[in-house]
């Protein structure tokens, strides 16, 4: 484990973080600042990534949980785990995914999917994590792949026309699901 992992706790979100969770994760994919990152989607999505709205809106889901990366009490990630069956299988989407953007690359993101996928597991019993990107996202979708993450080849249109999504600066985007089987370890 490197020194970066070892040094990270997690916790869930509470009410008094939606304000940092929504800079946070503006500042991963959207603005000048998401380009100090390579997760950006600045060059083909304007707007928003999320608001404190939608943000609200999932902590009051019961099966939806934001789990929050930090170090010495400093925000560096999030993520969104959502229970959910996926045509009869017990799956966790992952999703919401953002770390600051001058740590990406640092081993932040990595711990803090281990640690979303240990929850799926351990905790909820999925057999699978799953999720959607934008299918032009190559590096992005590389960096699953390596992570165990396989493309499906199923896809879902992008939600044109509704700006809490963002506003695309292309007419081309769709998501792809990816899936990665979680594997329950003997006790």
């Amino acid at each position: 484990m490197s020194t970066t992992e070892s040094a990270l706790t997690f916790r869930v979100v509470r009410p008094g973080d939606i304000d940092a969770v929504v800079a946070l994760t503006e500042s991963a994919y959207r603005g000048d600042a998401s380009r100090t990152g390579w997760t950006t989607e600045a060059d083909f999505l304007d707007g928003q990534r999320t608001d404190p709205q939608e943000v609200r809106g999932i902590l009051a889901r019961p099966d939806a949980r934001l789990l929050l990366a930090e170090r010495d009490g400093r925000l560096l990630g999030c993520c969104l785990l959502e229970r959910q069956m996926l045509e009869g299988v017990p799956s966790c989407y992952f999703g919401m995914f953002s770390v600051r953007p001058e740590l990406q690359g640092s081993g932040v993101g990595r711990a803090m999917m281990a640690e979303a996928e240990s929850i799926a597991r351990d905790e909820w019993h999925c057999a699978q994590m799953c999720m959607t990107v934008i299918d032009i996202r190559d590096a992005l979708i590389a960096w699953y792949e390596r992570r165990g993450y396989r493309r499906t080849g199923v896809t879902k249109p992008f939600p044109y026309g509704d700006e809490r999504f963002g506003i695309p600066k292309r007419d081309d985007l769709r998501f792809e699901w990816l899936v990665k089987p979680l594997h329950e370890t003997a006790p």
